[in-house]
Formats: C-alpha cells, structure tokens, sequence
C-alpha cells in the first residue's frame, strides 16, 4: 500500500481526473435525459439541461451508494489497485467517451469506466485480480437494461394507446406533454443516481488503495459524494447535441405520450439496477425503451441502420477502453 506522504499530490490530480470524468459523463450522457422531452418539443433545449442536472443532483437524497460499493469494492481484488491503475482506467474511459461524443454515438461512460478499470487490473495483475461476479453482472446488464427498457416501454406504450383510445389525439398530446415533465424527471433523477455513484466507487477505490480511507468504512467521505454529484449535474448543464440529435430524432421520431413512456420505462429499469447495486448504462436503457416505442408503432418506424450502429458501439466499449487503459497504466509507470 503506498503511504499518505508520498501519495498526497498523485492522489490529489487523480481526483480532479475523476471529478472531470464524472464531469464528462453527464455531458455525454445528458441526452440520456432529455433527448425526448426536446425532440417532442415539451422543453427548449436550455430548459432541458437545466431541468435535468437540478435533477441529477437531487438523486444525492434518495439513492442508498449501492452502486459506488459495487464499483469501489466489488470488481477488483483486495490489494491490488493503486495510482497507476486508477490513472490508467479514467484515461480509458476518458479516451473512449470523447472518440464517442465526437462522432455522436451514444455509448455508455458507465461500460468505458468499468473496461477502464478492466484493462489497467489486467495490464498490472492479470485477469484473475478481477472479481467475475462483479465484472459478470455488469457485463449482463449490458443486455438487460436494453431488454428491460425496451420491454417497459413497448408495454407502456401498448397500454397507454388501449387507456386513451377513445380521446382525441389533440387532447391526448396536451396532458402528455405535461406528464413528460414528470417521466423526464425521473429518468434524471435515475441517471444522476447510478452513475454518479461509479465516479463515487472509482475515487473511493483510489482513497483506499492510498490510506485515505479505511476498508471498515461503510461509505466513502461526504465530500466524495457531493462533489461527483456536482460535477455529473454540471456536466448534464452543459450537454452533449451530438448525441442529442442521434437519440431524440434519429432512432425514431417521438410524440409527447411515446416520449412519456420510454422515459417512464427506463427510469424504472435505472431504480431496479440502482436498487440492486448494478452500474449500468443509462444510454443502453434509454435506446431500448425508444426502440420499444417505436416498434410498437410499426417495425419501419424505428431507423435499424442507426440502432445497429449504437450496438455496435456497445458491443466495442468495453474492449476498446480496456486497451486504451492498459497503455496508459504502462505510461503511468513512466510518469509518476
């Protein structure tokens, strides 16, 4: 274990490194958020960041730090990380989200964060210092969650299109823009709440790993939490249009009432997760109950060429911002 003195000014970097991922991720990830309430027209666009991030940052009184456990002491072994690895699997994930905000592919920071941390374990110890059932169940959810939100969604759209059958389409727009305000509300609230918390277990993982803090502890320090809820609310204040774009108009073009649903769907796909401690992607959640939505429509609604795309992002995530943390752990040994 390395010691406090020697530690300090490295520790001190990595944490701004962290808080600038963290700050990353509700930029990249804001579309999550708010790509239907703005694509339906219900909020401006300034309206919608502002909306989301005050939301994100609310979830700090709500959610119960399952998922910064899981990311701060469920994938890795005991003993094994220190500065080079927590260096090496920020700049993974760093690398990856930038590559994929660039050209407007809605990845996951949360699978870019956990391939980070992945790659730089692997390039220091080997695949045996990952904890499988931390890693499995995480790497499962990459399906899951897009399953779960696609299926929420369908079936919310199914049964809202049989309760308001015999309503005017005019009258049925005019409460569902409403209602959207509450559906957009809790999707940010659940975006806030699972993946601040991976930022959370990443500088908790660094603070012991470095004798800042004790493994009897039960939660990381106060300033830990408040500080990557801020930064991921800030992040989401800023936005990311790229993505924006892709998500609320590319994969299918939404109404308020498909808008309502495909956020409710997915908010409760990010509780279930956050409620079981998984760290999953709030991209991967919010396609799928948009792709629910639109299906239910007809199959030619949805645009498959770009939802194909997305999965292919997906499927490449994790891999690619492994290797990229893998040369920045041997890069770290030179630096520092």
């Amino acid at each position: 274990m390395e010691t406090v003195q020697t530690a300090f000014w490295v520790v001190a970097l990595l944490v701004v490194l962290a808080l600038m991922f963290d700050f990353m991720n509700g930029f990249h990830d804001a579309a999550n958020s708010i790509a239907t309430v703005v694509s339906t027209g219900v909020l401006k666009p300034a309206q919608a960041v502002l909306f989301a991030a005050f939301f994100n940052f609310v979830a700090i009184f709500i959610f119960h730090l399952s998922v910064a456990a899981t990311v701060g002491k469920g994938i890795v072994q005991p003993g094994i990380v220190d500065t080079h690895v927590v260096f090496g699997a920020l700049l993974g994930a760093i690398t990856w989200n930038v590559i994929t905000w660039y050209y407007g592919i809605p990845s996951s920071s949360s699978h870019a964060l956990i391939g980070g941390i992945s790659g730089a374990v692997i390039a220091k110890a080997g695949t045996s210092a990952l904890v499988a059932a931390g890693i499995l169940k995480t790497v499962a959810f990459i399906f899951v969650s897009p399953l779960l939100g696609f299926t929420l969604g369908s079936l919310m759209m199914v049964a809202v299109a049989w309760i308001f059958r015999s309503f005017r389409p005019s009258r049925v727009d005019k409460w569902f823009r409403r209602l959207q305000l509450i559906s957009a509300g809790a999707y940010s609230l659940g975006h806030g709440g699972n993946d601040a918390q991976k930022t959370i277990g990443i500088i908790w993982m660094l603070l012991l790993a470095t004798g800042y803090a004790s493994a009897e502890d039960k939660s990381p320090p106060s300033w830990t939490i408040v500080s990557c809820y801020m930064a991921i609310g800030l992040g989401t204040m800023f936005g990311g249009w790229r993505i924006v774009k892709t998500m609320g108009q590319k994969i299918t073009k939404l109404k308020p009432v498909g808008g309502f649903c495909a956020e409710t769907g997915g908010a409760m796909t990010l509780f279930l997760a956050t409620a079981l401690g998984i760290p999953v992607s709030t991209t991967h959640t919010i396609t799928g109950a948009i792709v629910g939505v639109g299906s239910t429509q007809r199959a030619s609604a949805v645009r498959w060429g770009v939802a194909g795309g997305i999965v292919w992002a997906w499927i490449l995530t994790i891999p690619a911002s492994a290797f990229v943390a893998g040369v920045a752990y041997w890069i770290s040994l030179q630096l520092f």
